[in-house]
């Protein structure tokens, strides 16, 4: 067996059972490269600190072999992000659909609607306060 096979069968020993990556790890990997960068564009050794400390954390919970421990710690990061997660995946279809959809809100409540571009003026009624007003396409 030569030397990278003897690596390979090592990582593979010790990561057996393990948890391995999940959203919360992703997101604190991206963190912790953001604090990396962060700390060399500034020389900022706080943040190097927490970097590294986010990148052991992550290793930690890949490594792990208490699968329901992370997996309670993963939904509850999902748990808490979900309203923003929720925001973002709207915020791209708003983006994607643009060119045939004109997105606004209602004034009274805040609802978000759409109106297909081109239909002119039209009387819209928001269908959660009943509110009625006219709007542009």
């Amino acid at each position: 067996m030569d030397f990278m096979q003897r690596i390979r069968a090592f990582f593979a020993k010790i990561s057996y059972g393990s948890y391995g990556s999940d959203q919360l790890g992703r997101a604190v990997l991206y963190g912790s490269m953001f604090l990396l960068f962060v700390s060399f564009a500034f020389g900022s050794a706080l943040c190097l600190y927490l970097s590294v400390a986010g990148y052991g954390w992550e290793i930690f919970r890949m490594f792990s072999k208490n699968r329901g421990k992370r997996q309670a710690e993963n939904a509850l990061y999902l748990q808490k992000t979900e309203k923003l997660r929720t925001e973002i995946r709207q915020a791209r279809v708003r983006f994607r659909n643009r060119k045939q959809y004109k997105y606004f809100k209602c004034p009274q409540c805040r609802t978000r609607m759409r109106l297909t571009r081109g239909c002119g003026e039209k009387n819209v009624c928001c269908p959660k306060c009943k509110n009625t007003f006219k709007m542009k396409a």
